[in-house]
This record gives C-alpha cells, sequence and structure tokens, in this order.
C-alpha cells in the first residue's frame, strides 16, 4: 500500500467515525487540507520514508482504539468500499467532498496548508452521504 492510499484510508476511517459513531475513533489524530488531500501529519512522518514505495510493514505499533467492535465494523466498511481503489483515485474523490474543500476555501490549487479539516465537518457531510441526502 502507498503512503498517499494509507493516508486517505485512514482519514475515511476517521471520518466516518465521527458520523456514525459520533466521536473519534484513535486519540490525536488531525487531518489537515494538503494540496493532494487529506494527511495527519503525525502519520506521514511515520511513513514518509517510504516515499512512492509499498509499505510493507508497520512503522510503529498500533494506536490504542476505543469502542473496538464498533471500530472494527466500521474499518471494515471503509476497506469494502475505498480499499480497491488507488491513492490517486481516493485523492480525486476527497477532493470533491466538503470537508477537504471547506479546509482550503481560498487557497490556490498547489498552495501548502496546515488548515484542519473539521470534525464537525466530516461528520455532517458523511452522516448526509450514509441518509441518502
Amino acid at each position: 500500500m502507498s503512503d498517499k492510499k494509507l493516508q486517505k484510508l485512514c482519514y475515511y476511517a476517521v471520518a466516518w467515525g465521527w458520523a456514525l459513531l459520533k466521536q473519534p475513533i484513535v486519540n490525536d489524530t488531525a487531518f489537515e487540507a494538503w494540496v493532494h488531500g487529506p494527511v495527519s501529519p503525525e502519520l506521514y512522518r511515520e511513513y514518509r520514508s517510504f516515499g512512492w514505495t509499498p509499505i510493507d510493514t508497520p512503522v510503529v505499533p498500533g494506536k490504542e482504539i476505543t469502542n473496538e467492535h464498533q471500530v472494527a465494523d466500521l474499518l471494515g466498511s471503509v476497506w469494502e468500499t475505498y480499499g480497491d481503489k488507488s491513492g490517486d483515485e481516493l485523492e480525486a474523490l476527497t477532493h470533491h467532498e466538503d470537508p477537504w474543500r471547506e479546509a482550503r476555501r481560498g487557497l490556490r490549487t498547489t498552495e501548502s496548508s496546515h488548515n484542519k479539516i473539521s470534525a464537525e465537518t466530516m461528520a455532517k457531510f458523511y452522516l448526509s452521504i450514509y441518509a441518502g441526502d
């Protein structure tokens, strides 16, 4: 798996966690609206050494997860929905969604940003998709 795909899958897991569970699924994970889509700076630092090569092993042990059963179901759904897509496809998808777009409002296409993607915006947007709005 590429670093980009890992970033986007983790973003979707966190976003859907806010929407469906109404809480973070991991502690201390904030996503920023970078040029190539949502990025967790913490996750980026952990995996940037892989560059464009596939990640074949975790760099650090997994984080402590709250509500393990619910989160396991959520992660399975995220993988079922997004797992067959490449990092580039997931990037393109996030670029059409409100949370990333809202956090990048007023920025040029290639302008660097550390703007946080709002948990409230994630919850509202993905819950609207779930509800079919």
